[in-house]
């Protein structure tokens, strides 16, 4: 058996031979091999006796990486389902997933850390060793007795000045400091004090923890502030009181990271905690990998590349805000996390939670029909705190205060008077969306995509968001030569502006991808609010969800009509998620919440279930125009995409695919390739072909059978396609 059978990160469904040049190579061991002029890792799959290739025609490994820890059985065959099912390269499946680290031909080996103990004279002479007034030593010594080490993110949870403390204890000789591979565990009775739960939260605890022992997914639907993040943290401390147990926490985006991670080490202060998310250095995820691979991290808090971290002693994945389109990965293999993650917690046999307070249509679905098992918090989680009243303001009967309608402004000086805060929602960084000329109706357009250039007035700029384009203003209308150009509509820039003219006295605060770029910008807005050093917030989805602010009590919610007739089905889901994400920010503590929502559309049933806080309601009403149009959950979906720099080769691919399809039998709809919305992006014209089936297996049998098809004509080698199954994005 000294043949390895490898896979490669190549666009190819094809697994290599290779020679094994060190008897002790693993199944699931990195390698690195010789292929054509280039050196690259690959990941061994198998040992095989016979190969295809001749022996004297195979090659060998040129470097085993042995001394790191293979990748575990269980998640090999995670990333080998996700490619099959996702029908993606196997070997590129695998080798992105990794830390980019991991893809580098050299050794990634976990540090030795430096732990601190008590010397022998120091336990011997017991603590009347140190003066009674070295208060802070005596407090690092009753730590580290009552264990066998302690390293520095447990010390730093005992007191902030430690460091000072253990140097002078190891001058004193009381102290000694070694290195060890392995965290120690310490026991979870120690963690500080939880708040009590409200009956509801306190039930749907007990109905997981009576079967927390084997697989099942819960869907815990909570109205915004009741409380899901209190639930995930009790769960958390019963599971993992169990010695060397850990957990997943799945959050969509990044910056719900800072304050999880903030929230859940002053819960678990001596817990060893990893995040995992892309704004780490290549060297801390791939330390945080290593150390859920080896069992030292108890919890894991993560985005959606986080569900394919290696987990040793996995006992409950969590999914918060389930409902997330940022779940699904949009490029590279399209796979959903939240999907993966109960697919993972059935394979190691533990509960799986997901928690929203607008679950998807398809979780609402599997909870409905008995797939999911369905837990409600109907009341908010702070005593007297109750949801906020929702009324949608008619923008049609007055006219526009500079997009700001009178009702709004007077309920933020009411709010700045009483020393609340306010929140302003407009789901659109920049200045304006536009830059128009008024005698051509010109509007300044990107080069590269379908989309219009985003006026950046600041910085004089003007910036498409789909592709990055940037150019400068123009002086005047290139296509009439008129110098009146002015920007129109509201983005966050010009409606920051706007209030600044209007409250002079108000601290505000914008928050979008532009003035959040810091690495610590976010935790130090969170700050900044909860210090009640701002007045106003303006800014996009990223302040939507997530985010508790006691004394937040106005929001308000300009331009949100487009969406309310948006070719995409699932448009009315994603629009009440977000209008019902937003709206719980305000009310959360003691004071009562107010949400105003600029339309010209009151009456729209979208708004009427919004004011009445009626998800239940929305959800059954959408499942039933969703079972009658035959969309998903009610059939199964997989999109073709192919692009490239003219659309001639794109238009052949499209015939050939179509006519390959032809030739399967199958029971399924293939229908006609069309133009996206966003026909060309990023200098790639683009179209995509649906299919729908009424069964999942079909479906994935027939993809099977036409996406080797695919790979073989001649035309795919002339654009660039791929294979959307369960599509969220049309």
């Amino acid at each position: 058996m000294r043949i390895l059978r490898v896979a490669l990160d190549l666009p190819v469904d094809t697994l290599f031979d290779y020679l094994d040049g060190a008897s002790h190579v693993k199944v699931g061991q990195r390698v690195l091999v010789p292929f054509g002029k280039r050196q690259i890792i690959a990941i061994v799959l198998a040992r095989v006796a016979v190969s295809e290739i001749a022996d004297n025609k195979l090659k060998a490994i040129l470097q085993a990486f042995e001394d790191e820890p293979p990748l575990p059985a269980a998640t090999l065959q995670l990333l080998k389902f996700c490619a099959d099912y996702y029908q993606y390269p196997l070997g590129q499946a695998l080798l992105s997933a990794l830390p980019s680290r991991l893809r580098e031909a050299r050794p990634a080996l976990l540090p030795k850390l430096t732990v601190f103990k008590l010397s022998e004279q120091a336990r011997a002479a017991g603590l009347e060793a140190i003066a009674p007034r070295a208060k802070l030593q005596r407090l690092l010594y009753q730590a580290l007795q009552n264990t066998e080490h302690l390293d520095a993110t447990l010390l730093a949870t005992i007191a902030s000045g430690w460091r000072n403390g253990i140097k002078q204890m190891i001058s004193q000789g009381l102290v000694m400091t070694a290195e060890v591979e392995h965290l120690l565990q310490v026991n979870l009775a120690s963690a500080s004090v939880s708040p009590p739960l409200n009956a509801d939260q306190q039930q749907s605890l007990d109905v997981i923890l009576a079967e927390r022992e084997a697989f099942k997914v819960w869907l815990l639907y909570g109205i915004t502030g009741s409380g899901k993040t209190e639930v995930y943290m009790h769960l958390l401390q019963a599971v993992l009181a169990k010695p060397g147990s850990q957990a997943l926490v799945l959050v969509p985006e990044i910056n719900l990271t800072p304050q999880l991670e903030a929230r859940f080490r002053a819960r678990f202060p001596q817990m060893h905690m990893v995040m995992l998310h892309s704004q780490m250095n290549e060297s801390e995820r791939l330390h945080g990998w290593l150390r859920s691979q080896n069992g030292d991290a108890r919890i894991i808090i993560g985005t959606r590349l986080s569900v394919f971290t290696p987990i040793k002693h996995l006992a409950l994945i969590v999914v918060d805000e389930e409902h997330d389109a940022s779940y699904k990965q949009q490029d590279g293999m399209r796979y959903s996390a939240r999907d993966i993650a109960i697919l993972r917690a059935k394979s190691a046999n533990v509960p799986a939670l997901l928690g929203s307070a607008t679950p998807s249509l398809e979780s609402w679905h599997n909870a409905q029909t008995g797939r999911y098992h369905l837990l409600q918090l109907s009341n908010r989680a702070v005593l007297g705190a109750a949801l906020p009243e929702i009324k949608c303001i008619d923008v049609r009967q007055l006219p526009l205060q500079e997009a700001l309608h009178p009702q709004l402004i007077a309920a933020m000086r009411q709010r700045l008077e009483h020393g609340e805060q306010s929140l302003l929602f407009i789901n659109r960084r920049g200045y304006a969306p536009v830059l128009l000329c008024n005698a051509c109706a010109w509007v300044a357009p990107c080069t590269r995509c379908s989309s219009r250039l985003v006026v950046h007035l600041r910085d004089k700029r003007m910036r498409c968001h789909h592709c990055g384009h940037e150019q400068r203003m123009p002086m005047q209308c290139p296509k009439c030569g008129n110098p009146d150009l002015r920007p129109a509509g509201q983005g966050t820039q010009r409606l920051e502006e706007l209030l600044t003219a209007q409250f002079p006295q108000a601290r505000i605060l914008r928050v979008d991808r532009d003035s959040m770029r810091n690495k610590h910008a976010i935790s130090a807005m969170t700050k900044a609010v909860h210090a009640q050093e701002i007045d106003i917030l303006v800014g996009t989805q990223m302040l939507a969800k997530g985010h508790d602010f006691p004394h937040l009590t106005l929001v308000g919610v300009i331009d949100t009509d487009s969406a309310l007739f948006s070719p995409d089905y699932r448009a009315a889901e994603k629009l009440f998620a977000q209008l019902m994400q937003v709206s719980g920010r305000a009310g959360r503590a003691g004071k009562s919440g107010e949400v105003l929502i600029q339309t010209a559309f009151p009456d729209h049933v979208l708004f009427q279930a919004l004011q009445r806080h009626d998800y239940v309601a929305f959800a059954d009403s959408l499942l039933q125009e969703r079972q009658m149009a035959n969309f998903p959950p009610y059939c199964f979906e997989a999109l073709l995409r192919a692009e490239a720099p003219h659309y001639e080769p794109v238009r052949e691919f499209f015939r050939a695919a179509t006519a390959a399809s032809e030739t399967l039998t199958h029971n399924l709809a293939v229908y006609d390739p069309v133009r996206p919305r966003m026909e060309r992006l990023k200098g790639m014209e683009r179209a995509q072909l649906l299919i729908q089936a009424s069964a999942r297996p079909a479906l994935q049998k027939f993809l099977r059978s036409w996406v080797t098809m695919l790979r073989a004509l001649p035309q795919a080698g002339k654009v660039r396609w791929s294979v959307d199954v369960d599509p969220l994005d049309f």
